[in-house]
């Protein structure tokens, strides 16, 4: 296992190096887009981020049972995130928003793009949290011997709601440029204490590597990047809590996503001050 130093050097190297392979590719036209600034912005920052942010993980991750978590749900939410970005961008794929417009869509006999991310990002959730509670079985983290299957999939359960519900607040939170790297940032600088530490400090590596690019609407995260990140994240806050921690965090992640649905996040944002200058922090003026 690396150190929190080199796992996150090795996170900004890999996450960099990335963005500089996908940018030469002559296809890498095809990922431009329109910011909400009306700025040539490019998708490249998203594979970039979940390349980079899983590297940097798997440098840290104080086992092979969390390497393979890591790898389980850094590339799998890249990988299903990315495939939203291509083809959720199609004019039938836009009118579906949310859970509830994805959902309402596949009772008319569609499936989105969105959709096939939420399971995609919900099964890799699912199956990186039961490799964490078989280390946690294997180390003796805070559980009794005798605990039953049920205990077992209780804990399964609830960390693969936090993964994935982490994975999804930060995908809610890419709106503007930066926001969901700093917001990372916040959630990610206390778990880099303690054991795992450097796990979490090659994913905000990653971050680290990219936030120039992002904050100078030069590339977007995108839901690859976005989703990536939060479940890499999601899986160090599963690593370190037990289920009471778990329980207490997808009560806050499901809060979060249920108002979500209500109120614009950017919109509060906008409202409350101090909220606004962290969030401008560093940007490009606007044009």
């Amino acid at each position: 296992m690396a150190g929190r130093g080199t796992s996150s050097g090795i996170g900004a190297l890999a996450a960099r190096a990335a963005l500089g392979w996908i940018r030469a590719d002559p296809r890498a036209g095809r990922l431009e887009r329109t910011n909400f600034h009306g700025r040539t912005v490019t998708l490249a920052g998203g594979p970039a981020m979940a390349a980079g942010a899983t590297i940097g993980a798997v440098a840290g991750a104080p086992s092979l049972a969390a390497a393979a978590a890591v790898v389980t749900a850094g590339a799998a939410s890249g990988a299903v995130g990315f495939y939203d970005d291509i083809v959720g961008n199609r004019p039938e794929q836009k009118a579906a928003k949310g859970f509830r417009g994805h959902l309402g869509a596949l009772k008319e006999g569609r499936v989105t793009s969105g959709l096939v991310k939420i399971a995609g990002v919900g099964a890799a959730s699912l199956v990186a949290s039961a490799l964490l509670a078989g280390d946690r079985g294997v180390r003796g983290h805070k559980r009794r011997q005798d605990s039953g299957k049920l205990a077992r999939a209780t804990d399964v359960l609830l960390g693969a709601g936090v993964i994935a519900g982490t994975a999804n607040l930060l995908n809610l939170l890419d709106l503007r440029p930066g926001r969901a790297i700093k917001a990372a940032t916040v959630i990610g600088v206390p778990l880099v204490a303690g054991r795992g530490g450097a796990m979490t400090a090659g994913t905000l590596g990653a971050g680290a590597g990219l936030v120039k690019a992002d904050l100078g609407e030069e590339v977007m995260l995108g839901d690859a990047g976005a989703n990536a990140l939060g479940a890499l994240l999601g899986v160090a806050l599963a690593a370190k809590t037990g289920p009471a921690g778990r329980a207490l965090a997808l009560t806050v992640l499901a809060g979060l996503t249920a108002a979500s649905e209500k109120v614009s996040f950017t919109q509060v944002i906008q409202d409350t001050p101090w909220l606004r200058a962290a969030d401008a922090l560093g940007r490009r003026p606007a044009p």
